[in-house]
């Protein structure tokens, strides 16, 4: 068994076993862990030979390092607002050997069309903050960062992959079923296609709480409804479905 390098971490750090592929992951349990859901984006793209693709809001870099784990070929970009938080992803990248193919920049998404060229990534993905500001939110606090739109809103994200993408390039993103509306506005409104959803429901009997989607850039318009995804069945145990997602027949529940 390899030796896991300890000297990567700092205080109130882990390192969690992703259950996939011997790929392991840094993470502060004081601050934001990652949940089902980014494990659900990155299966959800499609990724082919030699693209490069660039993830917006990496947080620890979940979703570039499950990505990696999928293909051997392909270069990725990371761009992480939060100093700390980048910080981790870049540890994670070290510790499973991926400084060759994953670059995490510690950069504000709404910059990244003036420090990276735009019209030149295969892919975009992103996982972004899900909810609308409410209340007073400390806005360097990492929970609140991570889950409201603190330092960036969805037609952020959606305007900088649009100028990222090239021309009928793939963009992946995962979100709220209620924010759908919006989501397809601010799509349309870059020129960033919607081709594929799925709704997530967290069991047989509840409403989605997720939406998988992809976009084309300057596409023509087709959208195509996948089958639901539901992640427990009646017993609380993960479906068949999210057992072959982990690539596992037995694993414990997962992070919600």
């Amino acid at each position: 068994m390899k030796k896991i390098n300890t000297n990567l971490l700092r205080q109130d750090e882990r390192i969690d076993d992703l259950q996939i592929n011997n790929l392991k992951i840094i993470q502060n349990p004081k601050g934001f862990c990652f949940g089902i859901d980014a494990v659900l984006l990155a299966n959800f793209v499609e990724l082919r030979k030699n693209e490069k693709i660039i993830d917006l809001g990496t947080g620890t870099g979940i979703i570039p390092i499950l990505m990696a784990g999928k293909s051997k070929y392909n270069h990725i970009t990371a761009i992480e607002i939060q100093d700390k938080v980048a910080d981790m992803a870049k540890r994670s990248v070290k510790l499973n050997n991926l400084d060759s193919r994953i670059k995490v920049l510690t950069m504000d998404l709404k910059d990244a069309t003036k420090n990276l060229e735009v019209n030149t990534y295969d892919v975009v993905t992103t996982n972004p903050p899900y909810m609308h500001p409410k209340g007073l939110l400390n806005p360097e606090d990492m929970k609140s960062i991570s889950r409201h739109e603190v330092k960036c809103t969805l037609e952020d994200v959606i305007s900088t992959g649009a100028r990222l993408l090239k021309h009928l390039g793939r963009f992946y993103m995962i979100h709220r079923p209620q924010r759908l509306v919006d989501i397809m506005y601010y799509c349309r409104k870059y020129k960033l296609e919607p081709k594929k959803i799925q709704f997530i429901h967290p069991n047989f009997h509840k409403r989605p709480n997720l939406l998988l989607i992809e976009c084309r850039k300057a596409a023509k318009s087709e959208l195509k409804v996948l089958d639901p995804l539901y992640v427990y069945d009646d017993n609380g145990n993960y479906t068949k479905e999210i057992y072959e997602i982990y690539g596992r027949k037995n694993i414990e529940k997962g992070v919600e």
